[in-house]
């Protein structure tokens, strides 16, 4: 058993670190947009869903190329699994100038569908229409780094993480400002660190290539068979991301309290519980990477106790997490925002996040475990299940007294509680080990 904590840790420890780096691009932007006023956080945060969701959506990129690659990793066949991982980039080029342009065309509409106040609509607008200049360089991103991570190197992906960070933070503080450039700065800020960052990326990707003769050049039947093996994945993130999208339509219409002051503290709270999400998402990503590679080896039985034991893992970081942002809820609001009333409701809020991160700890290592076993099919009609679970759930909550504290309660209870039990159902069961280099569904 200590020699799989050993495997385990090997990957999750540097997925760790950088996927609590990967956050700080929005956290970081929500602490220097935060002081530049209410409305301005409340824009932020409107266009954070629409970008988050956008991204989110594209996150096969990741997991599925991490999955593909390490099953063929697994199967002894390097230059395959290099070649799946360029596919896997060319398709992010594409997916990432399609969303780009309509992503700009449609900014508009996309933040009128939040009926906010003109003057958090206006910030919105300015923030989006400039960040999504960043999609294709974020799209690339993800694909490189699920190549690695399928290779079973989470260590490069962790430095460029920590790198582009620190050059968002510094170019934010210089636009914001520096220049005075506000909102609009922290924006071209995020976009220039995202776009060096994925240049990294890709460069590590190409050199391996390289050296294995791995082919560079778009190939149309590689690049279609990663498309058609992502629907399910794309599927599975649309109704989990769409779960996302109602909780903070939700929000909106919470008739208690300043509607500004509600989306303000929704935003800084759904931050940092994407923060911890990402974090305890670590111990999914060396599942996806050990899971996929034993089973492209045919060896059942360890992924047998690969599981079990990330489960463990999972429940433990999950009451860690839970604990951490327990205590630290009072202090929290003060690091984002100067609003007395943002600050005083966000406490509440926190402390039932705290509340659900065992069970989401253990909801992130299952998601990982069948990702990489690609039993994605089951987990799109996991997701729409969910999704018809939660959305009448958070909607009726927003009704409630206390309305923005119900909401995060049934994002809680029925959000990641319907996730649990079905993640659990399925893991117990036999359908999803499928051995061999590639699986057919």
């Amino acid at each position: 058993m200590k020699a799989v904590d050993r495997e385990i840790l090997r990957l999750a420890v540097p997925a760790f670190l950088a996927l609590v780096a990967e956050p700080l691009f929005l956290l970081s932007d929500a602490a220097i947009v935060g002081h530049l006023g209410t409305p301005e956080l409340a824009g932020l945060g409107i266009a954070a869903v629409v970008l988050q969701t956008v991204v989110g959506l594209c996150v096969f990129l990741a997991y599925g190329t991490t999955a593909s690659v390490a099953r063929h990793l697994g199967a002894g066949d390097l230059r395959a699994a290099l070649a799946q991982g360029v596919d896997g980039i060319w398709l992010a080029v594409l997916i990432g100038t399609l969303a780009t342009v309509g992503g700009i065309v449609a900014t508009p509409a996309l933040v009128a569908a939040f009926g906010t106040g003109p003057e958090v609509a206006d910030h919105a607008r300015t923030y989006l229409s400039i960040a999504f200049l960043g999609t294709t360089p974020l799209l690339i991103m993800l694909a490189a780094t699920g190549v690695l991570r399928g290779l079973q190197d989470t260590r490069t992906p962790l430095l460029v993480a920590v790198v582009g960070n620190a050059l968002n933070i510094a170019l934010n503080l210089f636009l914001v400002y520096g220049l005075d450039l506000g909102i609009a700065g922290s924006a071209l800020g995020s976009v220039v660190a995202q776009v060096l960052s994925a240049a990294w990326l890709v460069g590590v990707v190409v050199r391996a290539a390289r050296a294995h003769d791995a082919p560079l050049s778009p190939d149309r039947a590689g690049i279609t068979a990663a498309a058609h093996a992502a629907v399910a994945l794309v599927v599975r993130t649309l109704a989990l991301r769409a779960c996302l999208l109602v909780g903070t339509y939700a929000v909106t219409r919470v008739g208690t309290g300043s509607s500004d002051v509600n989306v303000a503290t929704h935003q800084v709270a759904i931050t940092l519980w994407s923060f911890l999400a990402f974090a305890l998402d670590a111990i999914a990503i060396a599942a996806q990477a050990l899971t996929g590679r034993a089973l492209g080896s045919g060896d059942v039985a360890h992924t047998r106790r690969l599981t079990r034991r990330m489960v463990r893992w999972g429940w433990g970081s999950g009451i860690v997490a839970g604990l951490a942002l327990a205590v630290a809820a009072p202090w929290l609001g003060a690091l984002f925002t100067d609003d007395a009333a943002v600050r005083a409701q966000l406490v509440p809020v926190l402390l039932v996040a705290a509340l659900g991160q065992p069970l989401a700890g253990l909801v992130f290592v299952l998601d990982g475990v069948l990702i990489g076993a690609g039993d994605g099919r089951f987990l799109a009609w996991a997701g729409l299940v969910v999704l018809a679970a939660y959305a009448p759930a958070a909607l009726w909550a927003a009704t409630l007294p206390h309305g923005l504290v119900a909401v995060w309660v049934a994002m809680t209870v029925v959000f990641m509680g319907a996730r649990g039990v079905l993640l659990s159902w399925r893991a117990r069961g036999d359908h999803w080990l499928v051995t061999g280099a590639a699986v057919h569904r």
